[in-house]
C-alpha cells in the first residue's frame, strides 16, 4: 500500500519532469523557425500541446468544426491556463495574450514562441495600433484566438464579451485584401475530473480566476488522473465591410453562453455547432 502512495505522490512531479524534457528540444527549433518565417513555426506547437495535454491527463472532446476559410477570428470563453494547451492540441492558432504575459518567467517564453499577438488592455490610446497587428496576422491566413471575456470566468457562466479588440476583424477588411473575416464562436467547458461529473466545485477548481495564484494551480492539474473538456465550434459569423463589430462581438457571445449552458446540462447542441465544411450562414448585421 505505501508503495503505491509513493507513485502517486511521484506522479505529479513524473509528468512536469516529462513536460519539462519534452520542451527542451522544442524551443530551440521553434525560435529558429520563428525568426525564419518557416511553416514549421504553426505546426510545431500543435505537436507540442498535443502531447502537453496526453501528458496532463487533459482528454478532449470536440463538437463542430473550425472554419475552414480564412482569416479566422476565434472568440472563446475563457476559464483557465489549459485553454492554451486545449484549443493549440486542436489546430494552428496563435492568442491575444495581455502584455504582462510576455514578462513571465517560463510562460511568457512559451507564449512568444506560440506567436502570441501581446495587447495592453489599459492602454486604450493602444487598441487601434493593436488591432492592426492582430488584423496583419488573420490577414497573413494565421488563425487568431481572442478569450473576448478579457478575463478568466469560472467555467459555468460566460461574462459579457468585450468588442474593442474584435474590431481587428474589421482592420482586417480595411487593409483591402479580404472581402469578410470569419468571426467563430467557441465554448469550452470542463465536464469531468477523474472520469466523475466535474459539478460547478469541479468547474471552479479547473478554473483560474485573479484571486489564484499559478504554481499551485498548475500542481493542482498534475495531481489530476484525468480531465475531460467540450470544445465547442459554433457557426461563424461573417464579419463584411458594412458589418457592425459590436453586433458580431454580441452575436459571438450569446452563441458561446447558448453553447456552454447546453453542454453542460447535457442537451443536444448540435444545431448550434458548426461542421467546419457548409461554411458560415450568420451574417453581421450592417451599420446604419
Amino acid at each position: 500500500m505505501s508503495g503505491l502512495r509513493d507513485r502517486g505522490n511521484l506522479l505529479p512531479a513524473a509528468k512536469l519532469a516529462l513536460l519539462v524534457v519534452g520542451t527542451l528540444p522544442f524551443v530551440p527549433l521553434q525560435m529558429l523557425a520563428v525568426r525564419r518565417g518557416w511553416a514549421l513555426s504553426r505546426r510545431l506547437p500543435l505537436v507540442w500541446h498535443r502531447v502537453a495535454a496526453r501528458l496532463l491527463g487533459v482528454r478532449i472532446t470536440v463538437r463542430g468544426a473550425p472554419a475552414a476559410e480564412r482569416p479566422l477570428l476565434i472568440c472563446a470563453n475563457h476559464v483557465s491556463w489549459l485553454d492554451i494547451v486545449v484549443l493549440a492540441a486542436l489546430m494552428p492558432v496563435s492568442f491575444v495574450a495581455k502584455s504582462e504575459v510576455g514578462t513571465w518567467p517560463v510562460f511568457g517564453t512559451l507564449a512568444r514562441l506560440q506567436r502570441s499577438v501581446f495587447v495592453d488592455r489599459q492602454r486604450r490610446s493602444a487598441t487601434a495600433s493593436q488591432a492592426r497587428d492582430i488584423a496583419g496576422r488573420l490577414g497573413a491566413g494565421d488563425a487568431i484566438v481572442l478569450f473576448a471575456e478579457g478575463t478568466s470566468s469560472d467555467g459555468t457562466l460566460v461574462l459579457p464579451f468585450r468588442s474593442a479588440l474584435v474590431g481587428a476583424a474589421h482592420a482586417a477588411l480595411e487593409a483591402g485584401d479580404h472581402p469578410e473575416v470569419l468571426v467563430q464562436p467557441v465554448a469550452i467547458a470542463y465536464t469531468r475530473i477523474h472520469g466523475l461529473p466535474a459539478g460547478l466545485a469541479g468547474r471552479l477548481e479547473v478554473s483560474w480566476t485573479g484571486e489564484v495564484d499559478l504554481v499551485p494551480h498548475l500542481l493542482f492539474v498534475l495531481r489530476q488522473a484525468s480531465i475531460d473538456v467540450s470544445v465547442l465550434f459554433g457557426t461563424p459569423v461573417v464579419f463584411g465591410r458594412g458589418g457592425d463589430r459590436k453586433a458580431v462581438t454580441l452575436a459571438a457571445e450569446r452563441a458561446v453562453r447558448r453553447m456552454l449552458a447546453g453542454e453542460i446540462a447535457g442537451h443536444d447542441i448540435s444545431a448550434e455547432t458548426s461542421d467546419g465544411a457548409s461554411g458560415p450562414i450568420l451574417k453581421a448585421a450592417e451599420t446604419g
